[in-house]
């Protein structure tokens, strides 16, 4: 009896590809089902173990370059990563790295627009509810507060070429997250006054520099909508300590200290970290100084008036270690030299007390 069947599959010689359709070439990825699982994985992969990132990054834009072939798949990668992005905690950082390697390696540029321009365009959408998500209920501003996060991270990261080849930052990007503080502060609850101030402090330096070169005083402008609101509005203690602390640090030039170029030119006014390196001082009393304390002069006058007092005993032939003297007795055995581990202990002990005392 013949084992021939109309249902058995068709036969190919060896050597001979059939014609098959594109989209079903474009269905499986790596040995995986579809390009969605292939992506998602990774992603995943990502969020879990965020160092491999270095050594992973280029297979993954390879096999993309091989899957990603219709305009359809380059907008469901866009998706996934900004989703991704946007919904996956402290994944913002991530996928904005993701997306500048991946906007650089890509090689597919179909007529709606390459990697890059989808995904700001992706971005754009959300920017354009604005108004409304700062003035949603809970859910719609924690999904609105994680897309500005993740707009600074693209800030920071997404680099674009010049006209002369030179890496800039997006320009639109800046833009977009000045109006974003605009918005977050003309809403000033306190979870919309928490995200602009985590935005700040991400961004709030190279905002600042990039605004000063251009003249304009927009972040001056922010300080002041944030001293508004600590003045009138009715958010809680503790975001109003969030926001003068923001305020502090703007001040500080956002944390960042300037190396003088001479010794001479330092001063207390216009370097913080002018007395960090000057010695410390013990009074008699055993409390001890720096140049930094406010009656310094007086202390310090105090400490060349006693190495004097004891220079003239040493002039006039005194004996300050003579016998019987329990304080310079080199003899007594429980006089020995203190131990380094015990001096240090001690220094840091009467700091201590010091700052209490102080206090």
């Amino acid at each position: 009896m013949s084992k021939l069947s109309v249902d058995a599959p068709e036969f190919y010689p060896s050597g001979y590809s059939p014609n098959l359709p594109e989209s079903s070439l474009d269905d499986g990825c790596d040995g995986y089902a579809s390009l969605t699982e292939y992506v998602q994985d990774f992603l995943n992969h990502l969020a879990e173990q965020p160092a491999c990132f270095e050594n992973e990054i280029a297979h993954f834009s390879e096999t993309l370059n091989g899957c990603v072939t219709t305009d359809e798949a380059l907008q469901e990668l866009v998706e996934l990563i900004y989703q991704q992005a946007t919904s996956v905690p402290n994944f913002s950082y991530m996928g904005a790295r993701l997306c500048n390697y991946l906007s650089h390696h890509l090689t597919i540029n179909p007529q709606s627009g390459n990697f890059r321009q989808l995904l700001l365009h992706r971005c754009r959408k959300e920017y354009e509810n604005r108004d409304e998500a700062a003035k949603g209920d809970e859910a719609a501003r924690k999904r609105f507060h994680a897309f500005v996060l993740f707009l600074a991270e693209l800030y920071l990261n997404l680099e674009i070429k010049g006209t002369k080849g030179q890496l800039t930052r997006a320009e639109i990007l800046q833009t977009g997250l000045h109006e974003l503080l605009n918005t977050l502060f003309s809403n000033p609850v306190d979870n919309n006054l928490i995200c602009a101030v985590k935005l700040l402090k991400l961004t709030g330096s190279v905002l600042e520099d990039s605004w000063k070169e251009k003249g304009k005083t927009y972040m001056d402008d922010i300080i002041q909508k944030i001293e508004n609101v600590v003045l009138d509005a009715s958010c809680s203690r503790d975001v109003k300590h969030m926001l003068l602390k923001l305020v502090e640090l703007r001040s500080s030039n956002w944390g960042r200290v300037h190396i003088t170029s001479t010794y001479r030119e330092a001063t207390p006014e216009n370097d913080p970290n002018y007395f960090m390196n000057e010695p410390t001082f013990y009074t008699s009393e055993g409390v001890p100084f720096t140049a930094a304390d406010p009656d310094y002069q007086e202390k310090y006058q105090e400490l060349l008036d006693r190495q004097d007092l004891f220079q003239e005993y040493a002039e006039n032939g005194a004996d300050l270690s003579g016998a019987g003297d329990p304080y310079f007795d080199d003899d007594d055995d429980d006089d020995e030299e203190m131990d380094p581990e015990i001096e240090e202990a001690y220094e840091k002990f009467c700091l201590e007390s010091e700052r209490k005392r102080k206090q």
